[in-house]
């Protein structure tokens, strides 16, 4: 019964940080990629080479902007998994003071929760990366981390690790409990 609580809100958080990061960063590259069209350019014809720059361009700066639109979804992705009943159970947000329900959740009432929360989180995803190397270095010709991990490698293993941080988040954080609805 918990496991589906927690894969219901797994699957809820996943969606959000995928959509929002990735969006984020789409509008970022885009902005950048044709503010550098325009700069450059006084005419705007394009051609075949003209889009493939473009395109190489977009893909460069898509890259970059998701690492920084990956860490603004995280945080935010925090504040949409309180208060929502799942499979019977939700999350509820404890004030510092009075540990009294926070029933109107702004974003300074998330940093030290969020702060613990993505500790675990860096913990969890440094554990598995641990793990992969010691796999593709018994099971592969790669001999070093840099050469197969990328930004894509790193959001699967933030997604990865994103069950287990949520499920763990409940026994290192004092000011989330778990309640049923």
């Amino acid at each position: 019964m918990m496991r589906r609580f927690y894969f219901l809100l797994w699957l809820k958080w996943m969606l959000r940080v995928t959509l929002c990061s990735i969006a984020l960063a789409v509008v970022i590259a885009l902005m950048i990629t044709l503010f550098m069209y325009i700069q450059q350019s006084t005419k705007l014809d394009i051609n075949i080479e003209i889009l493939k720059a473009l395109l190489d361009i977009f893909w460069f700066w898509f890259v970059l902007s998701w690492s920084g639109t990956l860490l603004i979804a995280l945080f935010r992705s925090v504040k949409y998994i309180f208060d929502i009943c799942l499979d019977g159970y939700q999350l509820r947000l404890l004030s510092c003071d009075t540990k009294e329900v926070v029933h109107s959740i702004g974003y300074g009432d998330l940093v030290k929760v969020w702060r613990k929360w993505f500790m675990l989180l860096i913990w969890i995803v440094a554990s598995l990366m641990i793990l992969s190397l010691g796999i593709t270095y018994f099971f592969s010709d790669y001999t070093s981390v840099f050469e197969w991990f990328n930004i894509f490698w790193l959001f699967g293993f933030v997604l990865v690790a994103g069950y287990f941080s949520l499920i763990l988040m409940i026994a290192k954080c004092k000011r989330v409990e778990l309640v049923k609805c």
